[in-house]
C-alpha cells in the first residue's frame, strides 16, 4: 500500500545519456545538460558522468561569507528620461 510519502530517491531526475568509444576510452554524455565524462570501461564512464552531474546539481558551498558592495555606474541620458 502506498503511504503517499515520497523519498529522496523519488525526486532524483532521470537523465538521458549516450556512450561511445573514442580510442581506448569510453565517453559518456548527458543529452539534457552539457556535461560529459570518460572512463576505461562503459560502466566507469557512466559512473564518472553520474558523479559529474551530481556535482553540477550540488548547492554551492561558500568557505567565507560573500562581500556585498555598492558600485557607481554611468548611464546614458536616454535612460534618465
Amino acid at each position: 500500500m502506498d503511504s503517499g510519502h515520497r523519498t529522496i530517491e523519488d525526486l532524483r531526475p532521470w537523465l538521458t545519456t549516450k556512450v561511445w568509444r573514442e580510442g581506448n576510452l569510453f565517453v559518456s554524455q548527458c543529452l539534457e545538460v552539457e556535461v560529459a565524462s570518460q572512463g576505461e570501461t562503459e560502466e566507469e564512464a557512466l559512473e564518472n558522468l553520474r558523479e559529474a552531474l551530481e556535482l553540477c546539481y550540488e548547492p554551492p558551498c561558500s568557505t567565507r561569507p560573500p562581500v556585498v558592495r555598492m558600485i557607481e555606474v554611468e548611464v546614458g541620458e536616454a535612460l534618465l528620461d
